[in-house]
Parts: C-alpha cells; structure tokens; sequence
C-alpha cells in the first residue's frame, strides 16, 4: 500500500511539474485532468512528460550547453528544441543528446544560433503564447473542436503549434493564429489524422 501511495504521488508531482496535464488524487487512484479530451493515450502523455524531464535532465549535465536558451516540448513523443544557442556545434550537440533519449520518435530542431533571449523577449513570447490560446477558443464551425489539443510554443515571436488535428481544425487553428497581434511567423509541426 505504501508503495502504490509513493507510485501515485510520484505521477501527480511529474504531471504537475510537466504542466501537460494537472495530476490529482481522486478515491486514491491518479486522475489527470484534461486527459478526457486529449487525443493521445494516457500513456503517451505521460511519456510526453517523462522525455521532457530525461532531456532537461541530460541537457543540463552537458557542461558546454550551459548558459544556453533551451526549451525542450515533447508532443506524441515527437520533440520540438527551440531557443538559442551560441555554436551549430552545440545545436547538434543537444539535438544528439534529446534523440538518445528513450521512445523519441522524432527530433524538430528548431534551435537558432544567438544570444540567449532577454527577459523582456521571453515575458513578450508568453504574452503571445496566451493571446494564441485564448484565440483558439474562439474558433467557430467546429463543433468537437478542442483548442486544448493543441500545443502552443513562443520563441522569438515564432509560433510553433503541435497537437493531433484533423486537415480542417488545422486550418481553423492556422487561420485563426495569423490574425494574432506579434506573432512573426507560425510553424505548425502537427500530426494528421482522419
């Protein structure tokens, strides 16, 4: 029993560290919220969690990636890199490193060669980031359409959007992305489905 209790707790701080999907406790077995409208299994979600969490951990031992800008998003265990580095030599290096980590199916590097982003470059992201979300809750005609399945991601004013997605929502999400005040450029990196 105490074991089972450690294994639960365990899920929740890793699903609320990950900030994918919110854990809590419910009749004692782990419940994650948001995960009823997710397309990917429970289990996928979990390793999304669980790979952003082994390369944070590998890229941060790496002794010549430190003092860089790098973000690590994993998304039906494809992994998006964005963020800034100082050398092509390093955007390979961490690249290599987030590969070899278990159950990566796919690597999309999208690391630039600069300076680490300021403060103020990184609170205007996460402004934008949140004017995208909130706009995908307006989008109309789709009546089983979930913006929550769509993962947003700033860097430099550049919008990367991953999720499961059928052609049509990802349409409406791209349309609706485009009409958002800051955003440079969208980069869908979404998977298809019927």
């Amino acid at each position: 029993m105490r074991a089972l209790r450690a294994l639960l707790l365990g899920f929740v701080l890793v699903a609320g560290l990950a900030g994918c999907a919110a854990g809590v406790l419910v009749g004692g077995t782990a419940v994650g919220i948001g995960l009823a409208h997710d397309r990917r299994t429970a289990g996928t979600v979990i390793e999304d969690q669980a790979i952003e969490l082994k390369a944070y951990g590998r890229l941060s031992r790496e002794q010549s990636l430190r003092g860089n800008h790098i973000n690590v998003t994993s998304y039906n265990t494809a992994v998006l890199l964005s963020g800034e580095v100082a050398t092509p030599e390093l955007r390979r290096r961490a690249e290599d490193i987030v590969r070899n980590v278990d159950k990566v199916k796919r690597v999309h590097n999208e690391l630039i060669i600069a300076a680490p982003s300021s403060l103020a470059s990184r609170s205007s992201d996460a402004w934008i980031t949140t004017k995208v979300k909130t706009s995908l809750l307006q989008i109309d005609g789709l009546p089983d359409f979930d913006p929550t399945r769509v993962k947003v991601v700033t860097e430099r004013g550049i919008v990367y959007l991953l999720g499961l997605l059928q052609p049509r929502e990802a349409e409406a999400v791209i349309s609706t992305v485009r009409r958002v005040g800051g955003v440079q450029k969208i980069v869908t990196l979404f998977e298809y489905i019927d």
